[in-house]
């Protein structure tokens, strides 16, 4: 059973849909007001027969890099075949690979950052994979693209480093990031969220570009999950930035120190 909210304030949270609900729920069993106000819509973008093709041509991969959760539900949403053993999965963090496993793939076959690591991201993948002989091995990142790309954008810093290691590195967009269609409440919520003394919880940069234009940020607070989107944040207006690691349980311990503050 729910305890009691005790904040003095609401969190909100910024995820998409499916994940601002549950964490929303979390945060309330921990006695938080939280409300679900995703700032990212997330949409397939490949037909069945495609995503088919990918599956049938997995073998010739040495490894797959998932970036997210998102690019596991997207790209297993078109699994015919058990996972091959041979084949590797690589995800930046926690999250990612407990959505591998929950979708079948071995817990052998999985490199991810440890529980551990100081933050769960590119960075702390190769920490984990770059040491191993990558030259002349085929790697698929499958990712996400924005709103209007009509591929993956451009060449980001783990695929760089496994092309500067010889690997042959192809990218699939299995999903994309849109702006969600808002009601006249959840704009009426994010208009008084900046001044209420509302705690906006982001998880993703990209988030901060769909905030609808117009608002007021110069009084609003937010928590972020990593540096990269604590500086987003900064630049985008918000008066203060604080920042966690992307965990629940220290994404509580930092709001509960706000309410002690």
């Amino acid at each position: 059973m729910s305890t009691p909210p005790t904040a003095t304030f609401t969190v909100l949270v910024t995820r998409p849909a499916a994940d601002a609900a549950v964490w929303a729920e979390q945060l309330r069993a921990h006695g938080l007001a939280a409300q679900a106000l995703p700032l990212i819509d997330i949409a397939p973008v490949l037909a069945p027969s495609d995503l088919r093709a990918c599956w049938q041509q997995l073998t010739e991969y040495a490894a797959l890099v998932f970036v997210s959760g998102n690019a596991v539900d997207h790209f297993f949403a078109g699994a015919g075949l058990a996972w091959p053993e041979a084949v590797r999965c690589l995800a930046p963090g926690p999250g990612t690979g407990r959505k591998l496993r929950a979708c079948g793939v071995p817990a052998s076959c999985i490199d991810e950052p440890a529980p551990d690591a100081p933050q769960f991201d590119s960075e702390s993948l190769w920490q984990v994979i770059g040491q191993r002989p990558w030259a002349h091995r085929r790697v698929l990142v499958v990712r996400g693209r924005s709103q209007g790309e009509q591929a993956s954008s451009g060449r980001d810093w783990l695929m760089q480093k496994l092309e500067q290691a010889q690997a042959q590195v192809d990218a699939i967009a299995v999903y994309e990031r849109r702006a969600p269609q808002w009601s006249e409440a959840q704009l009426g919520a994010m208009a008084r969220a900046c001044g209420d003394g509302s705690l906006w919880l982001l998880s993703s940069s990209q988030a901060l570009a769909h905030l609808p234009a117009g608002l007021d940020l110069s009084r609003a607070r937010a928590l972020a999950t990593h540096p990269r989107i604590a500086q987003a944040a900064r630049k985008a207006g918000f008066l203060q930035v604080f920042e966690s690691r992307p965990t629940l349980p220290e994404v509580i311990a930092s709001i509960k120190s706000e309410l002690h503050d």
